[in-house]
């Protein structure tokens, strides 16, 4: 016999899809394969030193948990936020934002590896092995923060556009008493900020044919206290425009605008629509998981008098 608190349970750790179930599965697999085989590491992890000629670990790195509690942060992150991100953009969309992500952060940090090693000369930052998944966590955040970002959460109590940056500030804290932060700072800066580029600028909608999320409730200084914005915005407006100054006069030359306005899609309101959306989408799945756990206590009871 089910009780009402197994079902709610149920519900709770239900309804993940069956791409994120997979990627659990490598991540988990990735894990005990370097468990067992300790010198897989020299292969699969990103060791700066050893990139050139092993080049693909710049995209298994990504997949390689070492440390038990890495893993299950992971894939916790992996099946929860994928469940609201996945039917959103859908599975091709999310498959290539995880490989386009893990692949450019691994890159960054193999290029900052290097930087820091001519600048300190310590070796360290040359044979150190790097991975994990935590950088594509970090863009699931900011997608996050793009979709909902108004949605409380249930127990911190804050709003979904700040887990971002809170994450981030919590990691540079954590990074000025532990001497291995090199091992995940800069993986979780790149991370986040790779996810942001691709959601504000590449990634495509299907329904309009555009690219990008140019609202200002994105912009690059929503990541910053208010006090700082006005700092921020005239900074970051330089980088916008070199990085889609051209694309947007590619939209007007090409018929994108009418009479000086832009079409459905390529403002702000699609933006807006998006956020409704994934709202909608996360209101919907609530639901369905509170009926869920209901009708589990129905029949829970309805047991109970049947054994009477």
């Amino acid at each position: 016999m089910s009780s009402p608190a197994v079902s709610v349970g149920t519900s709770a750790f239900g309804g993940f899809t069956r791409l994120c179930k997979g990627l659990a599965v490598v991540l988990f697999v990735g894990h005990v394969l370097v468990q067992l085989l300790p010198s897989a590491v020299s292969y699969l992890a990103l060791i700066p030193a050893r990139t050139i000629p092993f080049a693909w670990n710049l995209i298994t790195a990504g997949y390689i948990e070492q440390s038990i509690y890495g893993v299950v942060i992971s894939i916790l992150g992996l099946l929860f936020m994928g469940k609201l991100l996945e039917p959103i953009w859908g599975s091709k969309e999310f498959l290539k934002f995880i490989f386009i992500l893990n692949f450019l952060t691994s890159v960054c940090v193999f290029i900052t590896a290097i930087a820091l090693y001519y600048v300190t000369r310590q070796e360290d930052y040359l044979y150190m092995p790097l991975s994990g998944f935590h950088g594509v966590l970090s863009g699931f955040l900011v997608g996050v923060k793009q979709i909902v970002p108004d949605q409380e959460l249930p127990l911190l109590r804050i709003k979904a556009k700040l887990l971002p940056s809170l994450m981030l500030l919590i990691a540079i804290a954590i990074s000025f008493f532990t001497p291995e932060s090199a091992t995940y700072l800069p993986t979780l800066i790149f991370g986040t900020y790779i996810g942001w580029l691709y959601l504000r600028y590449l990634q495509r909608k299907p329904e309009t044919k555009l690219r990008g999320d140019p609202s200002e409730d994105f912009a690059f200084s929503t990541f910053f206290p208010e006090i700082l914005r006005p700092v921020i915005d005239p900074i970051a407006s330089i980088f916008h425009r070199m990085l889609c100054g051209r694309s947007e006069a590619s939209a007007e030359a090409h018929g994108y605008t009418l009479g000086g306005a832009p079409l459905p899609g390529s403002d702000p309101i699609e933006a807006s629509r998006r956020r409704e959306r994934g709202a909608r989408a996360l209101e919907e799945r609530l639901a369905a998981e509170r009926l869920a756990a209901v009708q589990g206590a129905e029949e829970s009871k309805k047991d109970g008098d049947d054994n009477v």
